[in-house]
């Protein structure tokens, strides 16, 4: 969400210019550098963690059974090159059963990159919920008109940052509900 505000450069200010400072001055505006928060966030390093994991189970899933097909792939055209197949009907099953593996694999890949995509999506999904959650509590008692993510702010009151308050918060809270 962003508010922009513009004012405009002429002197003796307009009716409009009057009002928006009149709302302006009314508005309690915080912000949170969210890349920050999801570096240093407890749970979102678990999240990560648990990610490159799967990543890196998948990937090695994914690279063996490509290995062993590969090999399957070059004994068979040697066999082929030497005559080492007794029929030639026995020869096309042997390239056909090749074929099959390979569509195999290619859809394991597929699989494979969509569980990822998935996971990455909870994973989000989870943050920005958790997020959420605690800004709902944190906002009940601050009463902020709007807390924006630093993303679309270029130049903002360091005293408006309340980025280190929410991290430790949530930290905080993700170590009691992780020790439960």
């Amino acid at each position: 969400m962003y508010v922009l505000y513009f004012t405009s450069g002429k002197s003796g200010g307009s009716e409009s210019a009057e009002k928006a400072d009149g709302n302006r001055s009314g508005l309690k505006i915080a912000y949170l550098k969210v890349d920050s928060l999801i570096v240093n966030y407890d749970l979102a390093q678990v999240l990560h963690d648990g990610f490159i994991q799967k990543q890196e189970a998948y990937t090695k899933e994914y690279a063996n059974k490509r290995t062993k097909f590969e090999e399957q792939a070059v004994a068979f055209q040697e066999k082929v090159q030497r005559g080492g197949f007794i029929t030639e009907e026995r020869a096309i099953q042997e390239r056909d059963r090749l074929v099959g593996e390979e569509q195999q694999i290619a859809k394991l890949d597929q699989e494979l990159s969509t569980k990822l995509a998935q996971l990455q999506s909870e994973n989000n999904k989870q943050l920005l919920d958790s997020l959420m959650s605690y800004l709902e509590i944190y906002n009940a008692d601050k009463k902020y008109d709007y807390i924006l993510n630093s993303g679309g702010i270029l130049v903002g009151d360091d005293a408006s940052n309340i980025t280190k308050v929410v991290l430790q918060a949530m930290n905080s809270r993700y170590a009691v509900a992780k020790n439960k």
